[in-house]
Protein backbone atom coordinates (compact mmCIF):
# COMPACT_ATOMS: atom_id res chain seq x y z
CA UNK A 1 0.00 0.00 0.00
CA UNK A 2 0.99 3.63 -0.30
CA UNK A 3 0.86 5.21 3.36
CA UNK A 4 1.23 9.02 3.36
CA UNK A 5 2.33 10.10 7.07
CA UNK A 6 1.58 13.85 7.81
CA UNK A 7 3.64 15.44 10.89
CA UNK A 8 4.61 19.27 11.66
CA UNK A 9 8.33 19.42 13.32
CA UNK A 10 10.61 17.54 10.40
CA UNK A 11 13.19 17.46 13.10
CA UNK A 12 11.29 15.07 15.07
CA UNK A 13 10.67 12.60 12.01
CA UNK A 14 13.35 9.99 12.96
CA UNK A 15 13.62 10.17 16.09
CA UNK A 16 9.76 9.43 16.95
CA UNK A 17 8.53 8.13 13.60
CA UNK A 18 11.85 6.16 12.40
CA UNK A 19 10.92 3.23 13.57
CA UNK A 20 7.73 3.35 12.74
CA UNK A 21 8.63 4.04 8.84
CA UNK A 22 10.75 1.62 9.31
CA UNK A 23 8.07 -0.79 9.81
CA UNK A 24 5.74 -0.08 7.49
CA UNK A 25 8.76 -0.26 4.38
CA UNK A 26 9.99 -3.78 5.94
CA UNK A 27 6.59 -4.91 5.45
CA UNK A 28 6.43 -3.67 1.90
CA UNK A 29 4.27 -0.81 2.07
CA UNK A 30 5.65 3.18 0.20
CA UNK A 31 6.31 5.57 2.78
CA UNK A 32 5.61 9.31 1.74
CA UNK A 33 5.99 11.95 4.54
CA UNK A 34 5.08 15.15 5.09
CA UNK A 35 6.51 17.95 6.95
CA UNK A 36 7.15 21.58 6.85
CA UNK A 37 10.53 21.98 4.96
CA UNK A 38 13.78 19.77 6.07
CA UNK A 39 16.92 19.88 6.58
CA UNK A 40 19.21 17.82 3.64
CA UNK A 41 20.44 15.83 6.75
CA UNK A 42 16.84 14.56 7.95
CA UNK A 43 15.78 14.34 4.05
CA UNK A 44 18.63 11.60 3.22
CA UNK A 45 17.67 9.88 6.75
CA UNK A 46 14.44 9.47 5.67
CA UNK A 47 15.67 8.37 1.62
CA UNK A 48 18.17 5.88 3.78
CA UNK A 49 14.61 4.33 5.57
CA UNK A 50 13.12 3.83 2.23
CA UNK A 51 10.90 6.74 2.16
CA UNK A 52 9.88 9.58 0.29
CA UNK A 53 9.67 13.35 1.21
CA UNK A 54 7.22 15.68 0.57
CA UNK A 55 7.69 19.54 2.27
CA UNK A 56 4.16 21.57 2.73
CA UNK A 57 3.80 25.07 4.53
CA UNK A 58 2.89 24.82 8.12
CA UNK A 59 2.86 26.79 10.74
CA UNK A 60 2.73 24.46 14.06
CA UNK A 61 1.72 26.98 16.49
CA UNK A 62 -0.72 30.07 15.87
CA UNK A 63 -4.30 30.12 14.38
CA UNK A 64 -3.24 32.60 11.18
CA UNK A 65 -6.11 32.12 8.67
CA UNK A 66 -3.63 33.17 5.64
CA UNK A 67 -1.26 30.49 6.47
CA UNK A 68 -3.90 27.51 7.70
CA UNK A 69 -5.43 27.46 4.35
CA UNK A 70 -1.90 27.21 2.75
CA UNK A 71 -1.87 24.01 4.66
CA UNK A 72 -5.11 22.79 3.95
CA UNK A 73 -4.15 23.29 -0.24
CA UNK A 74 -0.98 21.63 0.23
CA UNK A 75 -2.49 18.29 1.86
CA UNK A 76 -4.83 18.32 -0.49
CA UNK A 77 -2.74 18.60 -3.43
CA UNK A 78 -0.64 16.09 -1.82
CA UNK A 79 -3.78 13.43 -1.77
CA UNK A 80 -4.37 14.39 -5.64
CA UNK A 81 -0.83 13.67 -6.63
CA UNK A 82 -0.24 10.67 -4.34
CA UNK A 83 -3.19 8.93 -4.53
CA UNK A 84 -2.82 7.01 -0.92
CA UNK A 85 -4.12 4.15 0.51
CA UNK A 86 -3.74 5.49 3.97
CA UNK A 87 -3.26 8.62 5.72
CA UNK A 88 -1.94 8.72 9.25
CA UNK A 89 -1.07 12.25 10.76
CA UNK A 90 -0.13 13.24 14.29
CA UNK A 91 -0.10 16.64 15.79
CA UNK A 92 -2.85 19.23 16.01
CA UNK A 93 -2.20 20.91 12.59
CA UNK A 94 -1.91 18.02 10.09
CA UNK A 95 -4.55 15.95 12.15
CA UNK A 96 -7.21 18.95 11.70
CA UNK A 97 -6.40 20.19 8.10
CA UNK A 98 -5.36 16.70 7.36
CA UNK A 99 -8.39 15.20 8.48
CA UNK A 100 -10.61 18.76 6.33
CA UNK A 101 -8.53 17.87 3.15
CA UNK A 102 -10.15 14.03 3.64
CA UNK A 103 -13.72 15.65 3.54
CA UNK A 104 -12.92 17.73 0.46
CA UNK A 105 -11.29 15.10 -1.29
CA UNK A 106 -13.71 12.38 -0.58
CA UNK A 107 -10.60 10.22 0.83
CA UNK A 108 -12.10 7.53 3.09
CA UNK A 109 -9.31 6.02 4.64
CA UNK A 110 -7.89 9.06 6.92
CA UNK A 111 -6.35 8.13 10.50
CA UNK A 112 -5.31 10.58 13.13
CA UNK A 113 -2.72 9.87 15.95
CA UNK A 114 -3.44 12.25 18.74
CA UNK A 115 -0.07 12.73 20.89
CA UNK A 116 -0.72 14.56 23.13
CA UNK A 117 -3.64 17.57 24.21
CA UNK A 118 -1.20 20.36 24.35
CA UNK A 119 -1.83 23.66 25.04
CA UNK A 120 -4.48 24.35 23.26
CA UNK A 121 -7.04 22.35 25.96
CA UNK A 122 -5.06 24.20 28.95
CA UNK A 123 -8.04 26.31 30.61
CA UNK A 124 -6.79 30.37 31.17
CA UNK A 125 -7.64 33.89 30.13
CA UNK A 126 -10.63 34.27 28.02
CA UNK A 127 -8.23 34.38 24.33
CA UNK A 128 -6.74 30.58 25.64
CA UNK A 129 -10.11 29.65 26.41
CA UNK A 130 -11.91 31.18 22.84
CA UNK A 131 -8.86 29.24 21.05
CA UNK A 132 -9.75 25.96 22.65
CA UNK A 133 -12.86 26.05 21.57
CA UNK A 134 -11.85 26.96 18.19
CA UNK A 135 -9.37 23.70 17.96
CA UNK A 136 -11.71 21.51 19.44
CA UNK A 137 -14.80 22.75 17.08
CA UNK A 138 -11.68 21.81 14.21
CA UNK A 139 -11.24 18.78 15.86
CA UNK A 140 -14.62 17.38 15.83
CA UNK A 141 -15.19 18.46 12.11
CA UNK A 142 -11.77 16.68 10.82
CA UNK A 143 -12.22 12.98 13.05
CA UNK A 144 -15.91 12.65 11.95
CA UNK A 145 -14.98 10.45 8.66
CA UNK A 146 -11.42 9.19 10.33
CA UNK A 147 -11.10 5.54 10.38
CA UNK A 148 -9.25 5.30 13.51
CA UNK A 149 -7.91 7.73 16.16
CA UNK A 150 -5.03 6.68 17.99
CA UNK A 151 -4.37 7.67 21.67
CA UNK A 152 -0.85 7.45 23.49
CA UNK A 153 -2.92 7.08 27.01
CA UNK A 154 -6.66 6.59 28.18
CA UNK A 155 -7.41 9.88 29.76
CA UNK A 156 -6.79 11.63 26.55
CA UNK A 157 -8.78 9.08 24.52
CA UNK A 158 -11.27 9.18 27.42
CA UNK A 159 -11.72 13.57 26.73
CA UNK A 160 -12.64 12.78 23.13
CA UNK A 161 -14.92 10.91 23.80
CA UNK A 162 -16.26 12.68 26.85
CA UNK A 163 -16.66 15.96 24.56
CA UNK A 164 -17.75 14.52 21.42
CA UNK A 165 -14.81 15.25 19.21
CA UNK A 166 -14.31 11.44 18.53
CA UNK A 167 -16.90 8.20 18.70
CA UNK A 168 -15.74 5.62 20.93
CA UNK A 169 -15.85 3.03 18.31
CA UNK A 170 -12.90 5.21 16.27
CA UNK A 171 -10.52 5.36 19.19
CA UNK A 172 -7.52 3.11 20.22
CA UNK A 173 -4.87 3.32 22.96
CA UNK A 174 -1.18 2.56 22.27
CA UNK A 175 1.43 2.84 24.70
CA UNK A 176 3.15 6.30 23.22
CA UNK A 177 5.24 6.12 20.59
CA UNK A 178 7.32 3.16 22.14
CA UNK A 179 10.99 3.11 23.13
CA UNK A 180 14.13 1.05 21.01
CA UNK A 181 15.57 -0.59 23.47
CA UNK A 182 18.39 -1.77 21.65
CA UNK A 183 19.02 2.00 20.41
CA UNK A 184 18.91 3.07 24.08
CA UNK A 185 20.45 0.35 25.92
CA UNK A 186 20.90 0.25 30.23
CA UNK A 187 23.32 2.12 31.69
CA UNK A 188 25.67 2.11 34.50
CA UNK A 189 24.51 4.86 36.97
CA UNK A 190 27.04 7.56 36.76
CA UNK A 191 29.59 8.42 39.92
CA UNK A 192 29.96 11.99 40.82
CA UNK A 193 27.51 14.39 42.19
CA UNK A 194 23.73 13.57 42.13
CA UNK A 195 22.31 14.47 39.15
CA UNK A 196 18.84 15.45 37.98
CA UNK A 197 18.01 16.17 34.38
CA UNK A 198 15.30 17.91 32.45
CA UNK A 199 14.71 17.08 28.26
CA UNK A 200 12.09 19.62 26.56
CA UNK A 201 11.49 22.07 24.61
CA UNK A 202 11.07 25.10 26.39
CA UNK A 203 7.50 25.80 27.10
CA UNK A 204 6.07 26.84 30.25
CA UNK A 205 3.38 23.87 30.23
CA UNK A 206 6.36 21.15 30.60
CA UNK A 207 7.05 22.56 34.22
CA UNK A 208 10.15 23.94 33.82
CA UNK A 209 9.51 27.35 35.83
CA UNK A 210 8.79 24.50 38.80
CA UNK A 211 11.89 22.82 37.89
CA UNK A 212 13.97 26.22 38.01
CA UNK A 213 12.29 27.01 41.46
CA UNK A 214 12.53 23.61 43.13
CA UNK A 215 16.51 23.37 41.93
CA UNK A 216 16.96 26.87 44.20
CA UNK A 217 15.55 25.97 47.03
CA UNK A 218 17.11 22.07 46.89
CA UNK A 219 20.53 23.57 46.61
CA UNK A 220 19.86 25.82 49.78
CA UNK A 221 20.93 22.56 51.41
CA UNK A 222 22.48 20.75 49.31
CA UNK A 223 24.83 23.11 46.89
CA UNK A 224 26.09 20.57 45.04
CA UNK A 225 23.27 19.08 43.68
CA UNK A 226 23.40 19.38 39.99
CA UNK A 227 19.93 20.45 37.37
CA UNK A 228 20.55 20.14 34.12
CA UNK A 229 18.27 21.76 31.06
CA UNK A 230 18.04 20.26 27.66
CA UNK A 231 16.06 21.53 24.98
CA UNK A 232 15.40 23.87 21.66
CA UNK A 233 13.52 27.19 22.31
CA UNK A 234 9.79 27.44 20.81
CA UNK A 235 7.52 29.45 18.82
CA UNK A 236 4.53 29.00 20.70
CA UNK A 237 3.23 31.47 23.54
CA UNK A 238 3.82 29.10 26.13
CA UNK A 239 7.40 29.89 25.45
CA UNK A 240 10.26 30.65 27.72
CA UNK A 241 12.60 33.18 27.06
CA UNK A 242 16.15 33.30 26.73
CA UNK A 243 16.39 35.68 29.24
CA UNK A 244 14.52 33.27 31.74
CA UNK A 245 16.91 30.61 31.32
CA UNK A 246 19.88 33.08 31.17
CA UNK A 247 18.54 34.43 34.48
CA UNK A 248 18.70 31.25 35.86
CA UNK A 249 21.88 30.25 35.24
CA UNK A 250 23.55 32.88 36.72
CA UNK A 251 21.62 32.50 39.80
CA UNK A 252 23.28 28.83 39.98
CA UNK A 253 19.55 27.58 39.87
CA UNK A 254 20.73 25.25 36.58
CA UNK A 255 22.71 24.51 33.68
CA UNK A 256 21.15 24.48 30.03
CA UNK A 257 22.97 22.64 27.97
CA UNK A 258 20.59 23.62 24.94
CA UNK A 259 19.24 21.76 22.29
CA UNK A 260 21.20 18.66 21.32
CA UNK A 261 20.33 16.02 18.58
CA UNK A 262 21.41 12.91 20.93
CA UNK A 263 20.07 12.68 24.54
CA UNK A 264 21.92 9.57 25.10
CA UNK A 265 25.15 10.91 27.06
CA UNK A 266 23.01 13.18 28.60
CA UNK A 267 20.77 11.05 30.04
CA UNK A 268 23.23 8.63 30.96
CA UNK A 269 25.24 11.36 32.49
CA UNK A 270 22.35 11.94 35.14
CA UNK A 271 20.69 9.85 38.24
CA UNK A 272 17.22 10.96 38.34
CA UNK A 273 15.41 12.20 35.06
CA UNK A 274 12.46 14.72 35.81
CA UNK A 275 9.60 16.00 34.03
CA UNK A 276 7.38 18.48 35.85
CA UNK A 277 4.99 18.47 32.82
CA UNK A 278 1.37 19.50 32.94
CA UNK A 279 0.39 17.48 30.22
CA UNK A 280 1.99 14.99 27.73
CA UNK A 281 0.39 12.32 24.99
CA UNK A 282 3.37 9.81 26.35
CA UNK A 283 6.69 11.56 27.09
CA UNK A 284 8.91 10.35 24.81
CA UNK A 285 12.36 11.55 26.96
CA UNK A 286 10.55 9.89 29.71
CA UNK A 287 10.28 6.27 27.60
CA UNK A 288 14.50 7.13 26.69
CA UNK A 289 15.68 7.62 30.27
CA UNK A 290 13.73 4.96 31.70
CA UNK A 291 15.33 2.06 28.73
CA UNK A 292 18.92 3.61 29.27
CA UNK A 293 17.65 2.76 33.35
CA UNK A 294 16.97 6.40 35.31
CA UNK A 295 14.43 6.76 37.98
CA UNK A 296 12.07 9.17 37.40
CA UNK A 297 10.01 12.01 38.91
CA UNK A 298 7.29 13.21 36.97
CA UNK A 299 3.91 14.81 37.62
CA UNK A 300 0.28 13.10 38.61
CA UNK A 301 -1.00 14.18 34.64
CA UNK A 302 -1.89 12.63 31.69
CA UNK A 303 0.47 10.65 29.94
CA UNK A 304 2.99 10.99 32.85
CA UNK A 305 1.70 9.06 35.22
CA UNK A 306 1.47 6.14 32.80
CA UNK A 307 5.25 6.07 32.98
CA UNK A 308 5.93 5.15 37.04
CA UNK A 309 4.70 2.85 39.47
CA UNK A 310 5.00 5.12 42.53
CA UNK A 311 8.19 3.30 44.50
CA UNK A 312 9.33 1.38 41.92
CA UNK A 313 10.80 2.91 39.50
CA UNK A 314 10.12 6.58 40.36
CA UNK A 315 7.37 8.86 41.87
CA UNK A 316 5.05 11.41 40.61
CA UNK A 317 3.73 14.76 42.17
CA UNK A 318 1.22 16.69 42.04
CA UNK A 319 1.16 19.27 38.95
CA UNK A 320 2.49 23.13 39.60
CA UNK A 321 3.37 21.85 43.59
CA UNK A 322 7.19 22.84 43.73
CA UNK A 323 6.91 22.22 47.56
CA UNK A 324 5.98 18.38 46.69
CA UNK A 325 8.63 18.56 43.94
CA UNK A 326 11.44 19.72 46.59
CA UNK A 327 10.41 17.34 49.13
CA UNK A 328 10.63 14.37 46.58
CA UNK A 329 14.32 15.86 44.91
CA UNK A 330 15.28 15.93 48.65
CA UNK A 331 14.36 12.24 49.00
CA UNK A 332 15.98 11.19 46.18
CA UNK A 333 19.72 12.88 47.10
CA UNK A 334 19.19 11.24 50.78
CA UNK A 335 18.52 7.96 49.09
CA UNK A 336 20.89 7.35 46.87
CA UNK A 337 20.61 3.20 47.67
CA UNK A 338 17.45 3.14 46.38
CA UNK A 339 18.17 4.51 42.29
CA UNK A 340 19.83 0.97 41.09
CA UNK A 341 16.56 -0.81 42.03
CA UNK A 342 14.70 1.89 40.23
CA UNK A 343 16.92 1.68 37.48
CA UNK A 344 16.37 -1.41 37.12
CA UNK A 345 12.64 -1.52 37.34
CA UNK A 346 12.36 1.19 34.68
CA UNK A 347 14.46 -0.68 32.14
CA UNK A 348 12.08 -3.45 32.57
CA UNK A 349 9.30 -1.49 32.11
CA UNK A 350 10.62 0.09 28.88
CA UNK A 351 11.41 -3.91 27.53
CA UNK A 352 7.70 -4.63 28.29
CA UNK A 353 4.92 -2.28 27.93
CA UNK A 354 6.89 0.43 26.09
CA UNK A 355 8.76 -1.97 23.36
CA UNK A 356 8.41 0.38 20.16
CA UNK A 357 8.41 -3.46 18.08
CA UNK A 358 5.18 -4.18 20.03
CA UNK A 359 3.78 -0.47 19.57
CA UNK A 360 4.27 -0.28 15.75
CA UNK A 361 3.31 -3.86 15.79
CA UNK A 362 -0.38 -2.49 17.50
CA UNK A 363 -0.49 0.64 14.85
CA UNK A 364 -0.17 -1.38 12.10
CA UNK A 365 -3.35 -3.84 13.10
CA UNK A 366 -5.61 -0.76 14.04
CA UNK A 367 -4.91 0.52 10.23
CA UNK A 368 -5.16 -3.05 9.14
CA UNK A 369 -1.71 -2.93 7.48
Amino acid sequence: MKILIIGAYPNSIIGFRGNLIRHFIAAGHQVTVMSAPASADVIAQLHALGASFRPYRVARNGLNPFIDLQTLLDIKRAYHAIAPDKVLAYTIKPIIWGGIAAHITRFDNFNAMITGLGYAFEKGNWLRNSVSLIVKCLYKFSLLKAQNVIFQNQDNRQCFIDLGLARAEQCYRVFGSGIDTQEFKQQPLPTGEVTFLLIARLLGDKGIREYAQAARIVKQTYPQAKFQLVGPYDSSPDKISAAEVAQWQAGGQLDYLGAVDDVKPYLAACHIYTLPSYHEGLPRTVLEAMSIGRAILTTDTVGCRDTVVAGANGYLVPVRDVDALVQRMLWFIEHPERWPQMANSSRRMAEGQFNVAEVNAQIAKILAL
